[in-house]
């Protein structure tokens, strides 16, 4: 699965997210970054990610995904 494809695929899903993502195949390591993970757990904003990816988790397409959640407020401090 192209990592262009599963950008969008998260994108589409969680509302106003920007995603980076890379690939070498069936492995994908994304940064997700949007206002909609204000407020959760690490653990719920993973499973916002893995619920946009399901589809191709479950008929692997994707066979592991490590991933990094922020809200804009994070990832702006990460940033400097």
């Amino acid at each position: 699965m192209e990592p262009s494809d599963i950008k969008a695929i998260i994108e589409s899903a969680i509302t106003d997210s920007q995603a980076t993502v890379q690939s070498d195949g069936r492995h994908v390591d994304v940064v997700v970054v949007s206002p909609a993970f204000a407020g959760l757990s690490l653990l719920k904003k993973q499973q916002l990610v893995n619920a946009a990816l399901k589809s191709a988790i479950a008929d692997g397409r994707i066979h592991a995904v490590q991933m990094k959640t922020y809200t804009p407020e994070e990832w702006s401090e990460l940033q400097g």
